[in-house]
C-alpha cells in the first residue's frame, strides 16, 4: 500500500506516493530525480546521502520517507541562489575539497546544517559535525579549511554589519 507524501524539496512543494518502507533517498532519487544524495553504504555510515531536513543533517538512506511529511528538505540542488554558488560550494571548489566528488554533496549538506546552526564553529565542532561523512580520497583537511573559511566570512560580515549600525 502506498501513501500520499507531501513535503518541500529545495523550496518547491512536492507530492508523491510512498510505500511505508521507502527511504527518503529512494523517493528523492527514484521519484523526484534529485540525484545529489548518493547511494553509498545504505547503513548510515558514510554520509554520502546526507540531506538537511528542517535544519538538521540526516542520512537520507535511513530516514523513512513518510517521516518527512510537511518538512523542508534541502539538497545540494537547493544551495545555489540567484545563479551563484553557495559560499560552501565555492570554497570546496577553491580548496580542492571535492576530489572524486562522490562524498561532496553529503559533506556540503552536513557543513550547511552546522553553519546554519552555528555560524562560528570551532575546529572541534566542525570535526564533530563532519564525523559522519567519509571521504575515500582523503580530502578532510581541505574540507575543514573550506568550512572554516566560510565561517570566517560569516564572522567578518557580522562584524561589518555591527560597525555600520554604530
Amino acid at each position: 500500500m502506498k501513501y500520499v507524501l507531501s513535503f518541500t524539496v529545495n523550496g518547491q512543494p512536492v507530492e508523491t506516493l510512498a510505500e511505508p518502507t521507502a527511504s527518503l533517498l529512494d523517493i528523492l532519487r527514484d521519484q523526484l530525480d534529485v540525484t545529489s544524495p548518493k547511494r553509498g553504504c545504505e547503513s548510515g555510515d558514510c554520509g554520502a546521502c546526507t540531506v538537511v531536513v528542517d535544519g538538521r543533517a540526516v542520512p537520507s538512506c535511513l530516514t523513512t520517507a513518510l517521516t518527512v511529511a510537511g518538512s523542508e528538505v534541502t539538497t545540494v540542488e537547493g544551495l545555489m541562489g540567484d545563479g551563484q554558488l553557495h559560499p560552501l560550494q565555492r570554497e570546496f571548489y577553491e580548496r580542492c575539497a571535492a576530489q572524486c566528488g562522490f562524498c561532496t554533496s553529503g559533506m556540503l549538506m552536513a557543513a550547511k546544517a552546522l553553519l546554519d546552526r552555528n555560524p562560528s564553529p570551532t575546529r572541534a565542532e566542525i570535526a564533530l559535525a563532519m564525523s559522519g561523512n567519509l571521504c575515500r580520497c582523503g580530502a578532510y583537511v581541505q574540507v575543514m579549511e573550506a568550512i572554516e573559511a566560510v565561517a570566517g566570512r560569516k564572522c567578518e560580515v557580522k562584524a561589518e554589519d555591527t560597525r555600520e549600525r554604530e
